[in-house]
């Protein structure tokens, strides 16, 4: 099932992602539930919180700060707040490494809320906080599967349990392709674009049966995994089933739907003596092809009928 998540990320996290220095450390997280960022200028001015969202992180630009400095100790006070008497803000943001008023932190105090510096521009420190928080708290769903890169393409390898999916993977590992995420695969719709990762307990970890729990990081080295990547490609392994009518030209290709996004998908059975991980290679390698407009059937067909 999908969720639209609320994230509570811890404050050294938090600041040691987006490069900020802690002012006051307040109630110890920050709790992130929106994807939009405010910049209370109309609250400050002229109290109106008709559509102010407590839910957003607040940042304060140059023009905030020096709209506050106008006010006396006092007025400055209650400005800020009103603020926090709207609900309970995530956290407040100073841009252009601007010192924090004495004010500002009392109420921040009095509220329990966390309060940061950044050194960057306001407009560029709010696209990072866009971009942090699109991911962050993006729709997603899990997936029972591998998550591979193979030839930069990636490749979500699904199929029953004991289809051997993490032994194909390994096998993909060895000959130098990168795992994201086995077993479990969190996938997340940003900007119309699927991202799977792995769950951060299990990350870098593969289970393979008779051989138990292995690290692949520290097994392969760094260059061995990655930690997110774009999904362009589902495979599904299953067991040959006789009788069953499977694609041999690939001019039919069908598709999977995470998230509202189709997925090309294809199907491979699994028999004795096929090596996967080399059919997965030439479906990566004909995904890219496809992807710059060669296809191989249709050159055939259009061979065969030229014949």
């Amino acid at each position: 099932m999908s969720s639209q998540v609320t994230q509570s990320v811890m404050l050294d996290k938090f600041a040691y992602d987006l490069h900020l220095e802690t002012v006051y450390t307040g109630r110890g997280v920050v709790t992130l539930a929106s994807m939009s960022v405010e910049r209370p200028g109309l609250q400050l001015a002229g109290g109106f919180f008709d559509y102010f969202d407590p839910r957003r992180i607040l940042v304060l630009g140059l023009a905030e700060y020096e709209y506050l400095r106008t006010f006396s100790a006092e007025e400055r006070k209650d400005k800020v707040d009103s603020l926090f008497m709207h609900g309970e803000i995530p956290c407040i943001i100073l841009s252009r490494d601007l010192p924090a008023l004495p004010e500002l932190v009392e109420m921040a105090k009095k509220y329990a809320c966390p309060v940061f510096r950044s050194p960057k521009m306001t407009t560029d420190l709010m696209s990072d906080l866009y971009i942090y928080l699109n991911r962050l708290l993006a729709p997603s769903v899990t997936e029972h599967g591998v998550l591979m890169e193979v030839f930069g393409v990636g490749i979500l390898l699904t199929g029953k349990s004991g289809v051997g999916k993490s032994e194909t993977a390994m096998e993909l590992i060895k000959r130098g392709h990168r795992l994201i995420a086995d077993d479990n695969v969190i996938i997340k719709e940003i900007a119309n674009e699927l991202y799977g990762t792995a769950p951060e307990i299990i990350r870098y970890f593969m289970e393979l049966r008779g051989i138990g729990i292995i690290n692949v990081k520290s097994m392969y080295g760094s260059g061995s995994v990655l930690d997110e990547k774009t999904i362009q490609l589902v495979i599904q392994l299953e067991n040959w089933q006789q009788g069953k009518e499977y694609d041999r030209i690939g001019d039919e290709m069908s598709s999977t739907e995470y998230l509202g996004i189709k997925i090309p998908k294809l199907t491979i059975p699994v028999s004795p003596g096929r090596n996967l991980a080399i059919i997965i290679e030439v479906a990566a390698r004909n995904f890219r092809l496809k992807s710059m407009g060669y296809d191989a059937s249709e050159e055939l067909i259009t061979r065969s009928i030229g014949r």
